[in-house]
């Protein structure tokens, strides 16, 4: 079993992040605002390194703010050096994902 670890961010809001096999799982817990989600573009980019898959668990964000969805929108750019595959999961999958089918993102993928 892989080591998780946690990435404590500002008072209402956290990440819990696991590495395994090429794949990255990233458990987001609090309240999901444009500081969550520069957080959460900080965590990705930095850890993104022999990773193809990401997983990112929305069960325990317990509000997501539109202007933190838009921030972390418009900011996925900034991770287009990196080939690889974003699933968001969970009850609040639908409403951070970057699409309705499947939530499944292809970045830096042509």
């Amino acid at each position: 079993m892989c080591p998780i670890w946690e990435i404590d961010m500002a008072s209402n809001f956290k990440i819990f992040i696991q590495r395994t096999n090429g794949q990255l799982q990233l458990n987001l817990v609090g309240d999901f605002d444009a500081t969550s989600a520069y957080e959460l573009l900080d965590v990705l980019a930095q850890n993104l390194e022999n990773i193809n898959r990401v997983y990112i668990q929305t069960d325990n964000l317990k509000k997501i703010y539109p202007f933190g969805w838009e921030v972390f929108q418009n900011n996925l750019y900034k991770l287009k050096n990196h080939s690889l595959r974003m699933r968001f999961v969970g009850e609040n999958a639908r409403q951070i994902a970057l699409t309705d089918t499947g939530y499944w993102c292809k970045i830096g993928i042509s």
